[in-house]
């Protein structure tokens, strides 16, 4: 029963994914790759220098992830301040390369990015982060439309870790 249960919330979560964009799914896969440290990004993703570029820009920015997901280990003495400031600056340096174009994909990324730990965060991060001066004021319009006010004010999150992480295909191969 138990496998039947994890089964059918992958396949939910895989029609989630395919529900988004397909550069919101491209750059989900290339950050997943990059935050969770699966394959050398640049050889997998990069098709020009723009994009060596700005995947190391990227690896940089990603470099806070480390410290988040100390901070969900030592929850009981969380330091809010510390927490937020870094999950709004990973979230603007994501949010400002203009690929994840709503809450969905966004709360989709960083759910893996850090764990189901992060859910009551991702809220206050997207908006904070979407509503940040270094975004065009038509693309912080649409980021902050993205979040319907039944998630912004939610009573609860599920403790579920995510079950689907999608990952590179190559479409060359066809």
């Amino acid at each position: 029963m138990a496998h039947t249960v994890t089964t059918s919330l992958a396949i939910g979560e895989l029609r989630e994914f395919a529900s988004f964009a397909p550069c919101e799914q491209r750059y989900i896969r290339r950050s997943l790759d990059i935050g969770l440290r699966r394959h050398d990004a640049t050889i997998l993703w990069a098709r020009d220098e723009d994009e060596r570029e700005s995947i190391r820009d990227q690896y940089e920015a990603y470099r806070e992830l480390k410290a988040l997901r100390r901070m969900e280990i030592a929850d009981d003495a969380l330091d809010i301040e510390a927490l937020m400031g870094k999950l709004v600056r990973v979230a603007a340096y994501d949010l400002g390369q203009g690929r994840l174009l709503g809450f969905s994909a966004f709360r989709f990324l960083y759910e893996r990015l850090l764990g189901a730990w992060v859910r009551p965060w991702l809220p206050g991060a997207f908006c904070g982060a979407a509503a940040l001066p270094h975004l065009h004021p038509d693309q912080r319009r649409k980021l902050l439309h993205s979040i319907s006010e039944a998630v912004a004010t939610a009573p609860g999150w599920s403790e579920r870790e995510p079950a689907f992480y999608p990952e590179f295909i190559d479409d060359t191969a066809a």
